[in-house]
C-alpha cells in the first residue's frame, strides 16, 4: 500500500491515482445500489475522463465466486489496467479477486479451488499466485476495512462457504476515505459494519500475539468508533462523526497488519456470513459480546482494555458491547438475524474450517465448544 488518503472529495484521489499510477483503462467495480441511485460512480467516472474503461456493478453480498469470475471476464475484455473499487466490503474483496482472476487466467468459478487458503495446511494454498499486474485503488463506503489488508473473502456458492484467498499484493495501492461517499449508505449497515470494526480491535487486544503497537492502535479505534458511531446514529448527516468512524476502521486493523491473529468471533462471523447469509456486520453485533463472555475465564485483565476503552472502566466487557449494540438499535441475538439451533450442527462444523478459530484465547477442542458459543447467542 502507498498511502490512505482522508478528508478529500473521493473522484478528485482517484483520478490523481490513476494518473499517477500512469492508467489509461481504469476497470471500475462499484456497489450496484450505488451506481444506480446516487451519482458517487458518475462523479468518480467523470473525474477519470478519458481514462475510464469500463464500470461493473454486479457483485452480491459475500463475493460469490460466479460474479468474481464475470467481473474479471468483463475487466479482461476492457484491457483494464487498473482497478478501482466503491462500495463495500464484498465490493473491495471483489477487486482482490478480480486481480487474481487477471495474473491467473482463471476463467471458471472451479478453477479458484486452485487458489483457496487451506486451514492449517503446508503449503497454505494449493497452487503459487502469479503476482498480479493490475493492482486496485479502494474507496470503501462502509466500514468492514477489507481495503487495509491482502487478503480476501470470497463464498463457493456450491458448498455455501466462504474462503479465503491471499496474496501479499492484493492489498490495493491506495485507500481513499470520504466520509461524504458514505452518507449513501444505509444507516444499519455503517453502524453495523462499525462494530465490526470493534470487533477487529477487541479481539486484536484479546490475542495472544497483542503487542505494544497494535494495542495503542486499537485502543484508539475503540474510542473513535464509539464515539463516532453514536454520533452517527444521533445525525446520519454528521460528516466528522462518519470521518471518526472511518478512522478508527483505519486504525483497527493495525493489529493484523503487524501480525494479530483474530479469535472466534470472526471465524463464527465468516460461516455465518458464508453458510446462514447473516450480513457481515451483524455477525459481529450477535457473536462478538457472547465470545468475549466465554473467553474471560482465560483474559479477563485483557477484555479490562477494551471496557475502559469504551467508556466503561470497571465494567464486563461483553455488557459494555452489548450497551454500545443495543444503543445503535442493531441486532444482538442469533435468533434476531433468523439463525435457529437447527443450524448449529452445520454451522460448527464449518467453523472449525477456518483459521482464527485455531487462535482463539481460549482452546477451541472441537464443535461442541463452538456449539456453546452459538447457544450462548442463541
Amino acid at each position: 500500500m502507498d498511502q490512505v488518503v482522508f478528508g478529500r472529495p473521493c473522484a478528485d484521489v482517484v483520478a490523481e491515482e490513476a494518473a499517477r499510477l500512469g492508467a489509461s483503462r481504469v476497470f471500475v467495480i462499484a456497489s450496484g445500489t450505488l451506481n444506480r441511485t446516487t451519482d458517487v460512480v458518475e462523479t468518480l467516472v467523470a473525474a477519470l475522463g478519458n481514462r475510464h474503461a469500463a464500470t461493473w456493478d454486479r457483485i452480491a453480498a459475500h463475493t460469490p465466486r460466479t460474479d468474481c469470475v464475470e467481473a474479471a471476464a468483463a475487466a479482461r475484455a476492457a484491457k483494464a489496467d487498473l482497478i478501482v473499487t466503491v462500495g463495500g466490503g464484498s465490493v473491495t474483496d471483489a477487486g482482490k479477486m478480480v486481480q487474481l482472476c487477471l495474473a491467473n487466467d482463471v476463467t471458471s468459478p472451479d478453477q479458484l479451488d486452485d487458489y483457496k487458503r487451506i486451514t492449517n495446511a503446508t503449503p497454505p494454498t494449493r497452487r503459487t499466485l502469479n503476482v498480479p499486474e493490475v493492482r486496485q485503488v479502494a474507496v470503501p463506503t462502509t466500514l468492514s476495512a477489507g481495503e487495509f489488508n491482502a487478503g480476501a473473502g470470497c463464498t463457493d456458492t456450491v458448498s455455501r462457504k466462504k474462503e479465503s484467498y491471499f496474496h501479499p499484493l492484493h492489498v490495493p495501492r491506495s485507500v481513499v476515505l470520504d466520509a461524504a461517499a458514505t452518507v449513501h449508505t444505509p444507516l444499519w449497515l455503517f453502524l453495523s459494519l462499525g462494530i465490526r470494526a470493534v470487533d477487529h480491535a477487541a479481539e486484536d487486544i484479546c490475542s495472544p500475539l497483542c503487542n505494544a503497537y497494535s494495542e495503542a492502535s486499537d485502543i484508539q479505534a475503540l474510542k473513535l468508533l464509539s464515539r463516532g458511531l453514536r454520533g452517527v446514529k444521533q445525525d446520519p448527516a454528521d460528516l466528522k462523526a462518519r470521518l471518526d468512524c472511518l478512522l478508527g476502521m483505519w486504525l483497527s486493523v493495525v493489529g493484523s497488519q503487524a501480525g494479530v491473529d483474530k479469535g472466534a468471533s470472526h471465524a463464527i462471523g465468516h460461516i455465518l456470513g458464508g453458510t446462514a447469509g447473516v450480513p457481515h456486520g451483524y455477525t459481529s453485533c450477535v457473536m462478538l459480546p457472547f465470545v468475549m463472555k466465554w473467553n474471560k475465564p482465560v483474559n479477563a485483565d485483557r477484555q479490562a482494555v477494551i471496557s475502559e476503552a469504551l467508556g466503561r472502566p470497571g465494567a464486563d466487557a461483553g455488557d459494555a458491547l452489548h450497551e454500545l449494540i443495543a444503543g445503535l438499535g442493531l441486532p444482538r441475538s442469533l435468533r434476531d438475524v433468523g439463525v435457529g439451533e437447527d443450524q448449529f450442527d452445520l454451522l460448527a462444523e464449518n467453523t472449525m474450517h477456518d483459521r482464527w478459530i485455531y487462535t482463539n484465547p481460549r482452546k477451541i477442542r472441537g464443535p461442541a465448544d463452538i456449539k456453546e458459543i452459538l447457544r450462548m447467542a442463541a
